[in-house]
């Protein structure tokens, strides 16, 4: 009876972590991801038009639709001083524009 008692307050302990901290590192984990794809929806159509598979650039509304997203995102992590979301946002921006350099001064 006594192990039953101490199984059910490792329960409770386990369920209190995940009621807790797993929660708000799933939504962090969600929130970084959501930035990776969104940086990411227009890599491939570029890199296309560089290598020359095609000559259709992204549509700029949604280009504009995206980084201003990300841009917002950019200052929201500035906010909160989150510096994995500072880093990667920036990263992608700095990325994103090379290729676009890339591509019209070829």
């Amino acid at each position: 009876m006594f192990r039953a008692i101490l199984n059910l307050l490792h329960f409770h302990v386990f369920l209190n972590f995940i009621k807790n901290k797993l929660a708000h590192i799933t939504a962090e984990g969600l929130g970084w991801l959501a930035v990776i794809v969104l940086h990411s929806f227009t890599i491939p159509t570029l890199l296309a038009v560089m290598s020359g598979l095609t000559d259709k650039t992204p549509s700029v509304d949604i280009i504009l639709l995206v980084w201003s997203g990300l841009g917002l995102l950019y200052a929201k992590a500035i906010l909160q001083k989150d510096t994995l979301n500072i880093i990667t946002i920036g990263g992608g921006f700095i990325v994103q524009a090379v290729l676009m350099v890339l591509i019209f001064f070829k």
